[in-house]
């Protein structure tokens, strides 16, 4: 007994573009970290302005970098299909979220706000835009899993899905998002007692990779040297973001003063 998928990825066909279930999604779950962090930020004291500004910086970086990740995972295939390389058929989690990181570190240097400060109120806003954008990868089959006999595995019956049409394989992506919901209820319980500014967005950038590289063994992806490409991701992160928390829990300086703008 598996579950059968057999909904059609794409909900609708304008002209030659397909627009997929999958791209609303992704599109709601940016919507979802812009204004979970413009209120969080709200109540912290950071200007509307900066949120703003600093989603127009994440935004175009993450999707491009998103871009890139999945282009170098998938090499072999963009190689012998290079037209297909410049378009965002295919995004990575963990590109767009470094990718955005990236762009919101640029806009915060130049305006001067504390970036750490920034990251803490959007934190929890990105493991639930997380979430919500796994719903998406849930009904395309992009990221479909290992084959499996258990009674929950997902089984893809429409001819539009990327994953193998008949094939019982694990869930991944819902193991990932009832973990990324797991990461936000504790985010949300911490938030107040993680008073070192960035503690908070470390606790989450370390929490989700830790989970991110037991998840990937239940995916099908390429390898190298036995890891996924997503672990290897994991592992670097790990190995900056652990060392990093525990040295601000132990300087527990207080979270920095947001920088106001002027009208």
């Amino acid at each position: 007994m598996s579950i059968h998928i057999g909904m059609n990825p794409i909900l609708a066909t304008i002209g030659s573009v397909e627009v997929r279930w999958y791209g609303v999604m992704v599109s709601l779950a940016i919507l979802t970290v812009v204004v979970w962090t413009y209120f969080s930020a709200k109540k912290a004291g950071i200007p509307g302005d900066i949120v703003y500004t600093s989603a127009l910086w994440a935004i175009p970086f993450g999707l491009v970098t998103s871009r890139l990740v999945e282009v170098v995972d998938r090499l072999d295939y963009y190689t012998n299909n290079p037209g297909e390389i410049f378009g965002f058929s295919g995004l990575t989690i963990y590109g767009g979220i470094l990718g955005a990181m990236l762009g919101v570190w640029i806009y915060t240097r130049i305006k001067g706000q504390p970036f750490g400060q920034l990251a803490d109120v959007a934190a929890p806003g990105i493991i639930l835009g997380q979430a919500v954008g796994r719903i998406g990868c849930a009904i395309n089959g992009c990221c479909y899993g290992t084959p499996t006999t258990l009674p929950w595995g997902f089984v893809y019956t429409n001819h539009n899905s990327y994953a193998p049409l008949g094939v019982s394989t694990h869930p991944a992506v819902v193991y990932e998002l009832l973990f990324d919901l797991a990461v936000f209820g504790m985010l949300l319980a911490l938030r107040r007692r993680l008073k070192t500014e960035g503690s908070l967005f470390l606790l989450y950038l370390a929490t989700y990779s830790a989970g991110r590289f037991l998840f990937s063994y239940l995916r099908e992806n390429a390898t190298y040297g036995g890891l996924r490409e997503a672990q290897i991701i994991a592992l670097a992160v790990l190995v900056i973001a652990v060392p990093l928390l525990i040295y601000k829990l132990r300087q527990g300086e207080p979270k920095a003063v947001p920088v106001s703008t002027e009208k």
